[in-house]
């Protein structure tokens, strides 16, 4: 019975906590879209230009997760598997970008890639660089996903692979990758699901690239909170979409 009165506490607290930091703020947002008219709220979320920061934002959305994934895999191998010099201090950098505001990112890659860039690249104001920009604040999520399950692997099973005759790749593609494959796509969710709201790295170098967050705080700006609310809440169902489905896809390749 005690045990039963802390699990009923735990739970209240629990959704009490996640109810106002989450559910009702979404709510608002929800009720924020649908309180216009039907033919108000389509043609927000279809016109040229939010459909065309749509595309651009989805795409690479998907295109840094995809990126994430086989990189952030790399790394966490690296950093597991391999010993050098510094590499406490790369394991420390990893989570700089959670750390670091992502103004101070975009503001880098600014004087990186902008007009004045020391390397001679100039790809500010291009979708090149909100690739770019992308890739760095999602840079823990697949390698910390990782890290973790490929400390766990056994390494007698590897051994004994090896001793079967079977090479690095057949090894890292029969035995490893199926443990890691669950948390590379788990990672990888979160990395897009960050990529689909950012802004803060974003909004000093996209220039005329529209991108969906910069879209909502123009809304916002020209005193059209519906508009924003009802984008928003089409970002809100996409992401939910993706990170239900790829949850789904990790547990099946998990069982």
């Amino acid at each position: 019975m005690g045990a039963r009165g802390t699990g009923g506490l735990g739970i209240g607290v629990a959704m009490l906590y996640m109810s106002v930091i989450v559910l009702i703020p979404l709510a608002a947002v929800f009720v924020k879209a649908l309180s216009q008219s039907p033919e108000s709220f389509w043609q927000s979320v279809t016109n040229s230009n939010v459909l065309r920061a749509l595309a651009i934002t989805l795409g690479a959305a998907v295109l840094v997760a995809v990126i994430g994934a086989v990189m952030g895999t790399v790394v966490a191998w690296v950093l597991v598997r391999d010993s050098f010099p510094g590499k406490r201090i790369i394991n420390a950098l990893i989570d700089l970008p959670f750390a670091l505001p992502t103004i101070v990112a975009g503001l880098t890659l600014l004087a990186l890639y902008g007009p004045d860039s020391p390397f001679g690249i100039h790809i500010a104001y291009t979708r090149g660089v909100v690739v770019v920009a992308l890739l760095f604040i999602t840079l823990p999520f697949v390698v910390r996903s990782v890290q973790p399950v490929l400390l766990e692997v056994d390494r007698q099973v590897e051994e004994a692979a090896a001793s079967l005759g079977a090479s690095g790749g057949v090894t890292f593609r029969r035995i490893i990758l199926p443990s890691l494959r669950p948390a590379i796509l788990s990672g990888a969710a979160l990395a897009f699901a960050r990529c689909v709201g950012e802004i803060g790295s974003l909004v000093l170098i996209v220039g005329k690239v529209q991108i969906a967050s910069i879209v909502i705080f123009a809304d916002i700006e020209s005193d059209a909170p519906q508009a924003a609310a009802s984008l928003s809440l089409v970002l809100i169902v996409l992401s939910l979409i993706v990170l239900v489905a790829i949850r789904r896809l990790g547990g099946r390749v998990a069982h």
